[in-house]
């Protein structure tokens, strides 16, 4: 497979350019750490390599993060080298410690700004292996700035080098995946109203739309690096995007309740919700200026369109059709909240409207995976244990080379569900790049004699690793080609490599990567279903939660994070189909959390029912439990009978309340909870249904 994406690979005019971009970055960082005479210049064009990317914000933040990250790695080897050098075994316990510490604070957090902690972790164990490989010619002081000052050429000279000669600007890309989404939502909405097509593949197209709003908000966090359009719009963007998932809700909800009419067949519904339809689509296309007066706007015939289409049904159907009015009222609200917050954020306009509930926090609650961060760290731990103790116990000379790769390894690739592919696409890049260093070390390099020419004969090897790393699918080769290739030729002024020195660099790196490979394959590890079933624990985790919140931005904030789960559930390249038909119930119940809300409120308006008090607490424990369940084990049943039991005793009681408004929304809440939560198809009775063990709806 791999084989045959290399021989169909055709670079474009772009790639080409970022290749030639990288290489005149690449050969400025070269040439200025030979001026300065630096002790590994090696490390200026590694962090060229490592750095590049074709978005100039990207790789303005990038700079800064790595800047920053090795800045904290070297005070972290300040700190810890002079306490602990006469104490190898405690050294490597703490050096191990630390790098895994390092490593789960980066994978908690789902920004760019990782890379800050990524970097810290394991910039401190290269600069401690080289200030003991080197400690009769350098001390621990110089080692760290010379580390420090080299990532720092490397970085200026990417960071002018990107802005400079054909930026091309992150700002666009986003403004196009954003147009995108909001076409997508309206053109979702468009096909969901219509009782003739099967809204069950639109929840597909929904959690890609989660999915890509999880991209966007992470992309965001580079507008502050570049001077292009929407800089500085970080933050009013990801709210943006925050309120994108309340949208998504809403459609979910619409698809559950046109599949409800569908299930009805009620096709002499159609001709008038096709005009509904037509209404909405009308008064949201209007070419106009939104201010916050209009986001309580709806269409001149939407309350008279609903009140006729809900006169022809039976009473059953109306609850349906007061659903199905109530979310597209909301949809109409929140899809026009999203275009003012955007026709702001192109205008410059940072401020968010007063009618708009901000859920922006200082640190954003999106999901995080505590316990995939937590084996990455203990596979961080015990990889940097390893290859120190080995280095330690062998007195290797080129043991350091060994340790920086198993380090290196053990952080870069864990936020990948299984990095082992990806490790041994690195062996094997490895193996390729130490050929590569054979030929230009030992025939090439005997014939170069001044900097031109060494720039000349580098071209090549920049020009096929930068293209491939252009290419999402190749990127991993083009990234060990490149890089491994740059590091292995350890470049200085006084050019000497002897064939001894050679092959053991060569095989250190092989076996540092070697042991990260075996390590992470035991420890850290786990296929996209087992991923999917623990975020889906976590869902069910968060559901249960739902149950006694109330209404407002802590609501709020709580949806975006569930619909967040489901966009990071829909990457996961799941085989299991019943794991993927639960990765689809999750957003549909995600959608729901409000009817559970709902309920709780309800029932505190009307505190005079005592049977609806004792009725709906006993309905929330049932669904505690059930919840509780699912996350303990995964299952694809129903409702158990007891849960729709208790929900019609409480719409017995709802016929009682005489305020028409709480009736109907209370019967609407019990409803909701039943189809989208339940899966219970309404063509079905539920005696029937339970008799014959019907699977999941």
């Amino acid at each position: 497979m791999l084989f045959k994406q290399l021989l169909a690979f055709r670079p474009s005019r772009l790639d080409l350019i970022f290749a030639c971009k990288t290489f005149v970055a690449g050969m400025l960082a070269l040439f200025v750490s030979f001026e300065l005479d630096l002790i590994n210049p090696m490390w200026s064009i590694g962090t060229v390599m490592i750095i590049a990317n074709p978005y100039s914000g990207m790789v303005s933040s990038k700079c800064v993060y790595r800047l920053i990250g090795t800045l904290a790695g070297a005070m972290i080897a300040l700190l810890l080298t002079p306490h602990f050098i006469n104490t190898p075994w405690l050294f490597t316990v703490v050096l191990s410690l630390w790098v895994g510490f390092a490593l789960y604070i980066s994978l908690l957090d789902r920004t760019p700004r990782s890379y800050v902690f990524m970097l810290a972790g394991y910039s401190t164990a290269m600069i401690v292996y080289n200030a003991i490989t080197y400690m009769d010619t350098y001390n621990i002081f110089d080692i760290a700035l010379a580390r420090v000052l080299e990532i720092s050429v490397g970085v200026i000279s990417t960071a002018v080098v990107s802005a400079t000669f054909f930026p091309v600007h992150v700002g666009a890309m986003i403004k196009q995946r954003v147009n995108k989404t909001l076409n997508d939502l309206e053109s979702t909405f468009e096909k969901l109203v219509m009782i003739q097509e099967s809204p069950d593949s639109y929840t597909q197209v929904l959690s890609v739309i989660t999915r890509d709003a999880s991209d966007i908000h992470a992309l965001a966090v580079h507008l502050a690096y570049e001077k292009g359009e929407l800089k500085g719009m970080t933050k009013p963007l990801q709210e943006m995007l925050h309120q994108v998932s309340l949208v998504v809700a809403n459609l979910v909800a619409l698809s559950q309740r046109v599949k409800q009419l569908e299930q009805m067949q009620l096709t002499s519904l159609s001709p008038h919700l096709n005009v509904i339809r037509q209404d909405a689509l009308a008064f949201l296309k209007q070419e106009r200026t939104l201010t916050a007066m209009d986001l309580q706007g709806l269409p001149n015939r939407f309350e008279q369109d609903f009140a006729e289409l809900i006169l022809m049904a039976t009473p059953e159907q109306q609850i349906v059709l007061a659903a199905l009015k109530m979310d597209v009222r909301h949809f109409i609200t929140n899809i026009l909240a999203v275009k003012l917050l955007w026709q702001q954020i192109q205008q410059g306009n940072k401020e968010i409207p007063a009618e708009i509930t901000a859920m922006t926090t200082k640190y954003p609650s999106l999901h995080r995976d505590h316990g995939i961060a937590i084996r990455g760290g203990i596979s961080a731990v015990l990889i940097t244990f390893i290859v120190t103790a080995a280095w330690i116990l062998s007195g290797w000379k080129a043991g350091f080379m060994m340790a920086q790769m198993g380090a290196i390894t053990a952080c870069i690739l864990t936020a990948l569900d299984n990095p082992v592919p990806v490790l041994r696409i690195f062996i094997w890049g490895s193996i390729v790049s130490a050929g590569l260093v054979f030929v230009y070390a030992f025939g090439i390099f005997p014939h170069i004699t001044a900097f031109w020419q060494l720039a000349l004969v580098l071209f090549p090897v920049f020009l096929v690793a930068v293209t491939m790393m252009a290419n999402q699918m190749l990127m991993p080769i083009g990234m060990v080609l490149g890089i491994n290739t740059m590091m292995g030729l350890n470049l200085h002024n006084k050019y000497t490599i002897d064939a001894v020195s050679y092959l053991d660099s060569s095989f250190a790196m092989i076996l540092g990567v070697l042991v990260s490979l075996i390590v992470i394959d035991l420890v850290r590890a786990v296929s996209p279903d087992t991923s999917a079933t623990r975020i889906l624990a976590l869902h069910y985790q968060a559901m249960r939660q739902a149950i006694n919140l109330s209404y407002g931005s802590d609501f709020k904030i709580h949806l975006r994070s569930m619909l967040d789960r489901v966009g990071v559930l829909n990457t996961k390249m799941v085989q299991n189909p019943e794991i993927k038909t639960s990765i689809q119930n999750a957003l549909i119940e995600s959608s729901s959390i409000i009817d559970l809300v709902r309920l709780q409120e309800i029932s505190q308006k009307l505190p005079q029912f005592d049977d609806l008090q004792y009725a709906v607490k006993l309905l929330q424990q049932q669904l505690a439990e059930y919840f509780q369940s699912q996350e303990a084990q995964l299952s694809l049943n129903h409702f158990p009978i007891q849960i729709v039991q208790q929900i019609e005793v409480l719409q017995g009681i709802a016929e009682q309340i005489e305020d028409r408004q709480l009736r109907q929304r209370l019967l609407i809440s019990l409803n909701n909870i039943c189809k989208s939560i339940g899966h219970i198809s309404t063509e079905q009775k539920y005696s029937e249904m339970y008799g014959l063990g019907v699977s999941h709806g």
